[in-house]
């Protein structure tokens, strides 16, 4: 029977904080990732084996500003915890970046950076894992504090997965932090601010068929029915075997939320958004699996869309199962593929029906491709769906084996013209140092003309060692 240990001890003894509410709070609150508060999504880039002074695998988080011509590596900020004003030191081993999350947490129209930092020591419990808060601001990121670990005896890895959202309901931003461990999903309360106390949290253990030793592994908070403030997808996965576990909690702030989550089909990385604009954000999970690894993988890899509807899961709704056997989807479905190992949904086209982008980074021996199917009043359609590699004309680069192209991809509006661009991660390019394209969206959907791609050296990231650049982006 999963348990949720709420932090009464812990609430008790830290007074409930009552602010005067700033003149700045009355700003309405920046959308998540625009952290300098012009009305564009900027872009995360985690780096989390990336060496820093010296130290391997201490990790980094690059964060490249949007602009009008989409996103600008001349304004850029590289954040470590070396950085002045993040607290703790860069030490071998942290992972820092190894997840990241964002939203304007203290209301003051800057975009706020969660990271994770699961493999940071903490007095002397190695890989207690920490999680920090990077403040927004009109100038970009500066100044950040450590949000507080209440189950630190029971977790370990905190912070290998990180999701925002009102999770309670009460109208503040909570935070969602994933570990391993007898408290495998931890809730700090807002408001977060960045001086005053936390106002709580709650702590909560998995029931079978979840494994406390792979714990929470990645998580999506979005508003899938209007009748929840914010619903959580969380990811796990089995003992022994390993395989993915995915369930829909659809209001956290159930005190025994497993009497209300919703199971999935499983997966290891999920996306939510509203595909055919009915009111109801709708739910892909990418399951990269073969089935030799995972009963509910797909040969080449699969990803399942699942319907939104009132309470959750429209079950009226059979869900829509993806791989590169299906009809109208570029490719052929191959062992090793990966189909499915990241997802993202946008509109990149500016029609208002969110479009869905999926990274295959197996592809061809570890090259690697993205397809884009679009959205529809019907819901996703294969109809004009394209794939990208290296080998694409107009986007930068010659596709090599393993360069793991689309192991993240991302679809975010980073120039404010209402289309989204197509962000696609390749950590495996240049023999591990990693490298992130960018395709603007259009009214045909991405396209390849002024397309751009960087690597880690613009902006700032150490290549020693292999840094694995876009293990991470915007989530």
């Amino acid at each position: 029977m999963r348990t949720r240990v709420l932090a009464t001890a812990v609430a008790a003894v830290l007074a409930p904080l009552v602010l005067a509410v700033p003149t700045a709070h009355a700003t309405a609150a920046a959308a998540p990732y625009d952290f300098n508060g012009d009305g564009r999504t900027d872009l995360a880039i985690g780096a989390p084996d990336a060496t820093v002074a010296g130290q391997s695998r201490a990790g980094a988080v690059s964060v490249v500003y949007g602009g009008s011509g989409g996103l600008k590596t001349a304004t850029r900020t590289l954040i470590t915890q070396n950085t002045s004003g993040v607290p703790g030191t860069a030490e071998a081993g942290d992972a820092f970046g190894s997840a990241v999350a964002s939203a304007d947490l203290n209301r003051d129209g800057y975009a706020d950076l969660l990271v994770g930092a699961p493999g940071e020591d903490v007095d002397g419990d190695t890989n207690d894992g920490t999680v920090v808060v990077v403040w927004g601001a009109r100038a970009g990121l500066s100044g950040a504090r450590t949000v507080v670990d209440y189950w630190h005896e029971d977790v370990d890895r905190y912070g290998q997965a990180v999701a925002v959202g009102d999770l309670d309901g009460d109208g503040d931003l909570d935070v969602a932090i994933g570990s391993t461990g007898s408290v495998a999903l931890s809730f700090v309360n807002g408001p977060l601010t960045r001086t005053g106390s936390f106002q709580g949290g709650s702590g909560s253990g998995f029931p079978s068929p979840y494994s406390p030793s792979y714990g929470a592994t990645s998580l999506t908070a979005g508003r899938v029915s209007p009748a929840w403030s914010t619903s959580l997808v969380v990811h796990g996965r089995q003992p022994r075997t390993g395989a993915a576990v995915t369930h829909l909690v659809t209001d956290p702030s159930i005190g025994n939320f497993t009497d209300w989550w919703q199971e999935l089909p499983a997966g290891t990385v999920s996306a939510i958004g509203d595909i055919d604009r009915d009111g109801y954000a709708d739910i892909a999970v990418g399951n990269p699996s073969e089935v030799s690894a995972d009963p509910a993988g797909a040969k080449g890899g699969k990803v399942t869309v699942v319907y939104g509807g009132p309470g959750g899961r429209d079950t009226s709704r059979a869900p829509l199962v993806l791989g590169q056997d299906t009809a109208g989807v570029p490719g052929a479905a191959e062992t090793g593929d990966a189909f499915g190992g990241s997802v993202s949904l946008g509109d990149v086209d500016g029609d208002g029906f969110e479009d869905l982008a999926i990274g295959a980074p197996g592809e061809d021996d570890g090259a690697g491709s993205v397809t884009l199917l679009r959205g529809s009043a019907s819901g996703l359609t294969t109809k004009g769906a394209v794939s990208y590699t290296q080998n694409t004309a107009g986007v930068p680069g010659t596709a090599e084996k393993g360069d793991r192209f689309g192991a993240r991809v991302l679809l975010a509006d980073h120039s404010g013209d209402h289309r989204a661009e197509l962000t696609v991660a390749g950590p495996g390019e240049n023999a591990g140092d990693g490298a992130v394209w960018s395709l603007r969206g259009a009214a045909g959907g991405a396209t390849t003309a002024g397309s751009v791609s960087f690597g880690p050296s613009v902006t700032g990231v150490s290549t020693a060692g292999a840094p694995h650049y876009g293990t991470i982006l915007n989530d």
